[in-house]
């Protein structure tokens, strides 16, 4: 094989369903009027509203609906940053999290109160214990607002949701911590199911707003559930996320091509149900290439050692401070080694085609996304003419095309 040859490719529009809900306000309205809060949050009291880390579409409005309706109960609102170790593990930087999803005190009409403090509200049957925000804690109830989807990394009929954000964003770093050390030693859905116990006991949260959204990150459903039933909700919510999300229109593949990596997009930069990096994942990925971090990631390049492929760009760009604090948290330490760190993507190329195995150009399996969220617009290599022409949700737009460098050997990238 020569130096570098690589396989002419083709823009590939993916169609998914298109799902949404038109009023997302007047949905999240609906939904807790259907649990009579009244009954349950009394004039005067203190709720806190727990916001997350995840660029959910929308999220302010949320928010700020949530906060509106808590008002219209006499209730007294305010918002905690529900990040785990996120926002470098500090309450200003959850603090400023919030802020670049636009919830600040202003556009939110309440208090933000961000602290990294907590108080231990119980004890699991196994010994471990639950923490909990102490300005969370402190309040009369607790209301977790967060989106349903398959976790990362874990395994189980409930994945990323309410249940997680009670346990781990709420926990803070210590309670994230402790919840992924029992998790590290027993199992997901094990420790989950004994925790939520100790969450459901302390009769702090009220209800939890959960929301499933569509491929293209348009909100899909809402749904408000009771502590009593975020595990039986979730696990139906999780089944409607899944048939929702993006995938790619191929399973197996020779290179995958990822243009950004982020927090904002997954909680490991570049989400292992695309990539096929998640245990028992149908997706068989031989390389990832991943060329580029995200601004929003603020160097926090959790998931890189996920990859196989880098750039010196990308490396230059980590801050291993709050990648660190991040792994630690977590218990990881496959996610944030840094793999194969190439001077431009010329050789990154290369040196995936070198090590596939595959002797001929056209044979190569090659994906290129901007990122694993945004996966209507794709490009494929010609390897999968055939099997583009006769598949049922993509759809060759244009013709194929050689890829194009810079002066500096980096790719020109179609989504640009």
């Amino acid at each position: 094989m020569s130096y570098f040859s690589f396989p002419r490719m083709v823009m590939v529009e993916q169609r998914f369903s298109r799902e949404s809900i038109a009023d997302v306000a007047g949905e999240v309205r609906k939904e807790l009027a259907r649990l009579e809060l009244s009954r349950t949050i009394k004039p005067g009291q203190l709720v806190a509203i727990a916001g997350g880390s995840r660029g959910i579409r929308g999220i302010d409005q949320i928010i700020r609906t949530v906060v509106d309706e808590m008002k219209t109960l006499g209730a007294k609102p305010f918002i905690v940053p529900a990040m785990g170790s996120h926002g470098g593990g500090t309450a200003g930087g959850q603090r400023g999290v919030l802020e670049r999803y636009g919830i600040t005190e202003n556009t939110m009409g309440c208090e933000i109160r961000s602290s990294m403090e907590v108080e231990t509200i119980g004890v699991t049957g196994n010994g471990d214990p639950v923490y909990m925000d102490r300005h969370a804690a402190g309040a009369d109830h607790v209301v977790a607002v967060n989106r349903v989807k398959p976790h990362t990394k874990f395994i189980g009929d409930v994945e990323s949701g309410l249940v997680k954000m009670c346990l781990i964003g709420l926990g803070k770093r210590v309670g994230a911590r402790a919840i992924h050390r029992a998790i590290d030693r027993r199992s997901w859905m094990e420790t989950a199911e004994e925790a939520m116990k100790i969450i459901t006991r302390s009769n702090r949260v009220a209800f939890g707003l959960a929301i499933v959204q569509n491929a293209y990150e348009d909100i899909a459903a809402v749904a408000a559930l009771r502590p009593a039933d975020f595990l039986p909700g979730e696990k139906e919510l999780l089944v409607r996320a899944r048939s929702l999300m993006g995938r790619l229109p191929f399973s197996d593949i020779d290179l995958l091509i990822v243009d950004e990596m982020g927090k904002e997009i997954s909680g490991t930069g570049m989400d292992t149900n695309i990539t096929g990096r998640k245990e028992a994942s149908p997706m068989k990925v031989v390389r990832v290439f991943v060329r580029d971090l995200t601004a929003a990631t603020r160097g926090n390049a959790q998931g890189i050692g996920l990859a196989d492929i880098t750039t010196r760009r990308l490396v230059e760009k980590i801050d291993y401070t709050a990648l660190y604090l991040n792994s630690r948290t977590a218990y990881r330490t496959d996610s944030c080694k840094i793999p194969m760190t190439m001077e431009c993507d010329r050789d990154a190329l290369a040196a995936a085609m070198e090590i596939s195995g595959v002797e001929r150009p056209q044979e190569y399996r090659a994906v290129w996304i901007r990122n694993t969220l945004d996966l209507g617009r794709i490009a494929v290599s010609e390897a999968y003419r055939e099997r583009l022409r006769v598949h049922e949700h993509a759809e060759m737009r244009g013709g194929y095309f050689d890829i194009a460098f810079n002066g500096g050997g980096n790719l020109i990238s179609p989504f640009a």
